[in-house]
């Protein structure tokens, strides 16, 4: 009998815990705005201007994310966060949402007690030298000193590639993405290691940008996503959902510039995205046309990632792995239906 109690009180307190901790969605609309976990300034996905404004393409997810519960993309607040501070912010819900350049992992997955909500972004790691250098491939970095941040992914990967090349090298580590910079201008290291996007963000804050050089090699798998905490399934579903929605609306051709003229559409999928067939919020806990929202005040993914990282922007990446599935690329979203 006492097995019996013991495992009630067991599902019991698991119950009691799920409803306790599935409180995000209520506690975002009773504050009024998203807290949003950023990085300390990487140009091109989370970065400050001089007025306290915020851009970038993990930004413009925290706005989608706001505007589909709110219809104001503005509604966000963001909290600048270093490698090493971000999963504890996330832990102590200091944040609701933590969109900060995190490569999806399996131990971030299931050992830390957070969900990953889609990839905004397909990315690899890769490094970068001085031209003077004379190093045209990562395979000549034997014995080399490099810049990497400490606590992050980057650093174990940077050990099995060299690990596994039989190379030998001398890590350089700081806390914070600028120290690392600043340490590989100063030519404290051979070379800097980080995702590939983020040595193009970089590159442009160097004083001679052209003597850089950002090697062929990508070494690793890095899909960045957002990140909430484990056991809150509807707080999750809205993140995935916010990128889904821009995704599809890519797909669908619609965009900010066409979305409201887009509601009179006959075509039932793109009537089904922007809120005027069906009711697709419901589950989410979201006003129908929380789609509609997202597109018409952020944009569809297209439009995000051109004016941060892509043809629109200093970095000018291209799509690569993140275009559509339809178009060469491995971005794809399910279906809204």
């Amino acid at each position: 009998m006492r097995k019996y109690l013991f495992m009630a009180s067991m599902v019991a307190s698991i119950t009691f815990a799920s409803a306790a901790s599935a409180t995000t969605l209520d506690d975002v609309k009773k504050k009024g705005f998203v807290q949003c976990g950023v990085s300390q300034g990487l140009k091109g996905f989370s970065s400050p201007d001089d007025k306290g404004g915020w851009t970038g393409i993990d930004v413009d997810l925290c706005r989608a994310i706001a505007a589909a519960i709110f219809g104001d993309a503005s509604s966000v607040k963001y909290t600048p966060l270093s490698a090493k501070e971000r999963f504890t912010a996330l832990q102590s819900g200091e944040i609701d949402v933590l969109s900060r350049n995190t490569t999806w992992a399996l131990s971030r997955d299931t050992a830390l007690g957070f969900d990953f909500r889609g990839v905004t972004y397909y990315d690899g790691q890769g490094f970068m030298v001085r031209k003077s250098s004379g190093v045209k491939s990562a395979r000549e970095l034997d014995g080399a000193t490099i810049c990497v941040l400490m606590g992050t992914s980057t650093a174990l990967t940077l050990a099995d590639y060299f690990r596994s090349n039989n190379m030998k090298y001398e890590p350089i580590t700081f806390e914070k993405d600028d120290e690392v910079v600043a340490a590989y201008e100063s030519g404290r290291c051979d070379a800097y290691t980080i995702d590939s996007s983020g040595l193009y963000a970089n590159r442009l804050t160097l004083k001679d940008q052209q003597e850089h050089l950002v090697l062929p090699e990508i070494i690793s798998k890095e899909p960045l996503g957002a990140v909430v905490r484990h056991g809150d399934n509807q707080w999750g579903d809205i993140v995935s959902w916010a990128l889904y929605a821009m995704l599809n609306a890519e797909e669908l051709g619609v965009n900010s510039k066409n979305a409201a003229g887009m509601r009179e559409s006959d075509n039932p999928e793109i009537r089904r995205l922007l809120g005027t067939e069906g009711k697709f919020g419901e589950g989410l806990g979201l006003p129908d046309d929380w789609a509609y929202n997202i597109i018409a005040k952020v944009g569809n993914y297209a439009e995000i990632f051109d004016r941060n990282v892509g043809k629109g922007s200093p970095l000018g990446i291209p799509r690569g792995l993140n275009a559509l599935w339809t178009q060469g690329g491995i971005q794809y979203a399910p279906p809204i239906r």
